[in-house]
């Protein structure tokens, strides 16, 4: 745990008047936010960059629209407005209990229950004014073939396109809520294997559900592909090969990519490894 800084704790206490912050701390994980805990009590999220404060807004009318559609789990309600602290925006949001699987644990009933609660809720009109952004920048193909193939070492540009390629020859298959960060932390559990809740839905975008299913092999690939009908686990597989479905979602709905140079030096090493494991 970290200690919080007090500028951190003088948001929270500005948002949450009277709330006792002497358990509180900040999360170890998050580089768009910085995330205030208060055991039993509220998340506090607060912007680290100007893009992140623009969509702050967003993100909170998303929790909203979430947390009315009558889900099976619970997604953090939002308990205040967003409110700017000069160059910052910040919100409290309800708290979830239960924990996080570590790395490679679970097993597949389990994985195939989070994506189908995921994938089944429907993307009404105001669910997807809310998550849709793809009007608002270029296609993620484009983002890709003219942003960061380019900037790869020239030993991966050609493996690059080709899995550019094949991504793009995948059948069209309808839109659904896609999470996009749905691995780790962001998926509590109870002690006796219920699902509770799902966190952070700063990613969520109108997309193929593979993209999460390929998300879930934080639980392993073996638990994904006995989770989920072939199909779906081979548009996983595709997917995940580009660079890693957690960095491919960083390119999608519209998100602006502001460091090229820094996204290719996170990808490097993610393709490197997975190559010399036998999966590039």
């Amino acid at each position: 745990m970290t200690k919080a800084e007090p500028d951190l704790l003088t948001i929270a206490s500005a948002l949450l008047p009277g709330v006792r912050l002497d358990e509180a701390f900040v999360a170890t994980e998050g580089n768009i936010h910085d995330v205030l805990l208060i055991p039993g009590i509220a998340a506090v999220r607060v912007s680290k960059r100007p893009l992140a404060a623009a969509s702050m807004p967003r993100g909170v009318e998303v929790l909203r629209r979430l947390a009315s559609a009558g889900l099976p789990f619970q997604v953090p309600e939002p308990l205040t407005p967003v409110t700017t602290f000069g160059d910052r925006a910040a919100v409290a949001v309800s708290w979830i209990d239960g924990v996080a699987l570590p790395r490679g644990a679970g097993d597949p009933a389990r994985v195939a229950e989070v994506l189908e609660a995921v994938r089944s809720v429907p993307l009404d009109d105001p669910l997807l004014a809310a998550i849709d952004g793809r009007a608002l920048g270029p296609s993620w193909s484009t983002v890709i073939a003219e942003e960061i193939i380019p900037r790869l070492p020239a030993r991966w540009q050609s493996e690059a396109q080709r899995r550019l390629d094949a991504a793009l020859a995948l059948e069209p298959v309808p839109d659904a809520l896609v999470h996009g960060d749905l691995s780790g932390s962001n998926v509590h559990w109870s002690p006796d294997g219920k699902l509770l809740g799902i966190l952070d839905w700063d990613t969520a975008m109108p997309a193929d559900p593979a993209i999460d299913a390929a998300q879930m092999s934080w639980h392993g690939w073996d638990n994904v592909r006995r989770a989920v009908p072939a199909v779906t686990y081979r548009r996983a597989r595709t997917w995940d090969a580009l660079f890693g479905a957690g960095h491919l979602v960083a390119t999608m709905n519209g998100r602006p990519m502001t460091s090229p140079d820094g996204f290719v030096a996170a990808i490097v090493p993610w393709l490197e490894a997975h190559a010399s494991a036998g999966h590039g």
